[in-house]
């Protein structure tokens, strides 16, 4: 039996690339089938265009408060986006969000099928 090793590392030691004025993003380590990431909005900024979602997307606010529409989700929140959707996130106190985005490829419809007989756990 192999044993891969977990890919560790620490947020705030990951490079920064400004989104827009106030907001900045970091890239987590990704695989074939999601990457992660880690944005931070100052108080008072907006993402700088509507996000539209090829695939699904959630995001974990850590601390803050994000606003969609009319909607706030304050820290401890978990949303989910569907495939198709879009949104505009907004933060008036600041917010630090971790997020997870499947990634598209041609590999998609060859993931193995999860709650086989037999396949065991995890």
């Amino acid at each position: 039996m192999s044993v891969l090793s977990p890919t560790v590392v620490h947020v705030d030691d990951l490079p920064t690339f400004e989104i827009t004025a106030g907001i900045v993003r970091r890239e987590l380590p990704a695989t074939q089938f999601a990457r992660g990431w880690v944005i931070d909005f100052a108080p008072g900024t907006e993402w700088p265009n509507v996000d539209h979602h090829l695939a699904e997307e959630r995001y974990y606010v850590e601390r803050g408060e994000i606003i969609e529409d009319d909607r706030r989700y304050p820290a401890g929140s978990y949303v989910v986006f569907a495939s198709g959707s879009q949104h505009r996130p907004r933060s008036e106190s600041g917010a630090r969000i971790i997020g997870i985005s499947e990634t598209i490829s041609e590999r998609t419809d060859r993931r193995a099928p999860v709650n086989l007989p037999n396949a065991g756990c995890c």
